[in-house]
């Protein structure tokens, strides 16, 4: 029976624990959170399962055999190293952090002690995006736009650049991480950011909240990814369009659609792709074979170094190179 550890207690916390609740072999045994009573609050919805306000004191207390790490881009960094000092598998959830400077830190203790790791771009194991890379292979790819136009979320840490890193590093390093995994590898950014109409709204605001990012792909490959907090509820639009020799191929939450001369075909997802990720990553716990994580701590800093570039270029103006 695999005992493991959760650190956070939103709502990534809550996907994951009811997809491993439903699996066998294995059990959540700790609930970390910002608090004790908030822990243990949180941890009594599980049978066997004890609540801390302390990471440390979590790992100390608990035989864990793998952690779930789910916390604000500003949390992360002694949680992953202290797992790694204890050889302890962990799932983070994405963004690695609001810089480089952290993951660069905990990249470089990984080097010096492996350990299982899976990093929480969930899009990676959609059947649509497999069926989206298949028909990739069969055509010249020219170019790639893409778009994440919805509202800003309403927690406090959101709209402080300092805590989120802003929208394009919080929420459409998705897009990014879905990008890279399909059509290449990124060489050059050249961002513009801007401050429409969300400080007025909201107090605090330090995040932009219109932006749009130039991407040249080593392949050649040019693309563009825009995107905005600045719709009300209930309005949103997130995707990716595909222009390539033998037509269009378009991807969003709903599934993919294909246009070839003119015919459209489409497929829906048919698995939850939560539930691909978790299975991976629990099968690599138990096995040591991680084949089935699409998405290691190490894939995942090359995402995070292209957010961070798009954050610099929009900052000085100027286009940034994606270090190798």
């Amino acid at each position: 029976m695999l005992n493991i550890g959760i650190v956070g207690t939103g709502w990534f916390s809550s996907v994951h624990a009811k997809i491993l609740c439903r699996m066998e072999g294995v059990r959540i045994g700790a609930i970390c959170g910002t608090n004790q009573a908030k822990a243990e609050a949180y941890a009594a919805q599980f049978d066997h399962a004890k609540g801390y306000g302390n990471v440390v004191e979590m790992l100390d207390g608990e035989k864990l055999d793998a952690v779930y790490i789910c916390v604000p881009p500003f949390a992360h960094g002694e949680i992953e190293v202290q797992l790694i000092d204890r050889r302890i598998p962990f799932l983070v959830e994405k963004p690695l952090s609001v810089d480089l400077e952290t993951p660069q830190y905990i990249l470089s203790r990984l080097q010096e002690q492996a350990v299982i790791t899976s990093v929480g771009y969930h899009f990676r194991y959609r059947d649509s995006v497999r069926m989206l890379k298949q028909e990739l292979q069969e055509s010249t790819l020219g170019m790639v736009t893409g778009n994440w136009m919805d509202s800003m979320p309403t927690v406090g840490w959101w709209r402080n650049q300092a805590t989120s890193g802003g929208q394009f590093i919080e929420q459409t390093t998705h897009l990014v991480d879905l990008l890279r995994y399909t059509a290449g590898e990124v060489e050059e950014v050249y961002a513009v950011y801007g401050n429409r109409s969300i400080g007025q709204r909201y107090d605090h605001v330090t995040v932009p909240d219109v932006g749009t990012v130039t991407l040249k792909m080593k392949n050649g490959v040019v693309a563009n990814l825009s995107n905005t907090c600045v719709l009300p509820n209930g309005d949103c639009k997130v995707g990716l369009d595909f222009y390539h020799s033998k037509g269009i191929l378009h991807i969003d939450r709903n599934g993919l659609e294909k246009s070839a001369e003119g015919v459209r075909t489409i497929w829906t997802d048919t698995v939850d792709p939560y539930v691909k990720e978790n299975e991976a990553f629990i099968h690599a716990v138990q096995t040591g074979d991680a084949s089935r994580i699409l998405s290691d701590y190490r894939d995942a800093f090359r995402t995070q170094e292209v957010t961070v570039a798009a954050l610099q270029s929009a900052q000085t103006g100027k286009p940034v190179t994606v270090n190798e």
